[in-house]
């Protein structure tokens, strides 16, 4: 289903009139309940003025879609590893160095802009607007998977994963030092710090700002004044893993904000070349919003990260 189009819709389920449209078409709630509001949306009595009116099964309702508004972010043919698409998502694979979404400072070059191009013409119009439906960020130098929605129905799928941290989310890292236990649990609330507006900080724990944060790492590789380890989200904050790995006293590798590569692994950093913090979203799974399909995705770990790992590993 596209937008642009007048399509009929029967009510499957008795309930509210927002709800019973939204799973038997492909537009989240919140798409139907702005199409209500537009007076785009009339039943078996006439035009809907109401959400919350009550839906019988067997109705039928005439939907008016109207076409996508462009997205301000202009298509650009810039290549970007795809790992899985249909119509209603794709999975990438981000290379480090790439932002995610246009902003100050970043107006494009970034995967949004990527995407456009890519996705020309499968975009269904998330909220009424042409554009991939971003649920979820990696910082522009961390590399590995994200998935992205190509649909309303998508899009509020992924959205209720997230914000209820049914997926599963792993990241390699490598950290400077041997962290002791080599394997646990970090948690607390992550917020913005106090000394520094744009850093994130682990809040003290009586705290009643910033949002709980959960991450549990495990030693894989112990290497020469640092460590391979594996971090596990059960939350998806910004600056996660960073803030936490830094506050037990092993900040990952290369990162120009939360920490210090030790004086030892700084002269193999900068005879590699290696500029970004070492961090890799290796794993990403998750249920298909649409489809119902377990979907499981698994990144190699990108070369610059391998060489860092071959350097301290002797």
């Amino acid at each position: 289903m596209g937008s642009g189009d007048t399509i009929n819709a029967v009510i499957a389920t008795a309930g509210r009139l927002d709800k019973a449209l939204a799973e038997v078409t492909e537009l989240s709630r919140e798409r139907v309940k702005a199409l209500i509001a537009d007076g785009r949306i009339a039943g078996p009595s006439g035009p809907v003025k109401s959400a919350s009116a009550k839906a019988a099964p067997g109705d039928t309702y005439t939907l008016d879609l109207p076409a996508p508004e462009p997205l301000a972010a202009q298509p650009q043919d810039i290549p970007v590893p795809i790992v899985f698409e249909d119509a209603h998502l794709v999975v990438v694979d981000k290379p480090a160095g790439m932002v995610v979404h246009p902003a100050a400072g970043n107006p494009d070059g970034t995967l949004v802009n990527a995407l456009l191009h890519h996705c020309r013409g499968s975009l269904s119009g998330i909220g009424g607007v042409a554009r991939p439906g971003i649920v979820h960020r990696i910082d522009k130098d961390t590399s590995g998977l994200l998935v992205v929605a190509k649909s309303d129905a998508a899009h509020e799928g992924l959205a209720r994963q997230f914000a209820d941290h049914s997926l599963e989310r792993a990241y390699l890292a490598v950290v400077g030092g041997h962290p002791n236990p080599p394997s646990g649990t970090i948690s607390g609330r992550l917020g913005r710090s106090d000394a520094n507006r744009k850093k994130m900080a682990v809040l003290p724990g009586d705290s009643t700002r910033g949002k709980h944060a959960v991450t549990h790492y495990r030693t894989l590789r112990r290497l020469d004044g640092c460590t391979l380890i594996e971090c596990r989200l059960e939350t998806g904050r910004t600056h996660q893993v960073r803030v936490h790995c830094a506050s037990i006293g092993h900040a990952l590798l290369g990162d120009p904000v939360y920490g210090r590569s030790p004086a030892g692994i700084r002269p193999i950093l900068k005879r590699i070349g290696f500029e970004r913090q070492a961090l890799h979203a290796a794993v990403l799974g998750f249920i298909h919003p649409v489809t119902g399909e377990t979907m499981r995705f698994e990144s190699e770990t990108p070369q610059d990260m391998r060489e860092l790992i071959d350097e301290t590993g002797h």
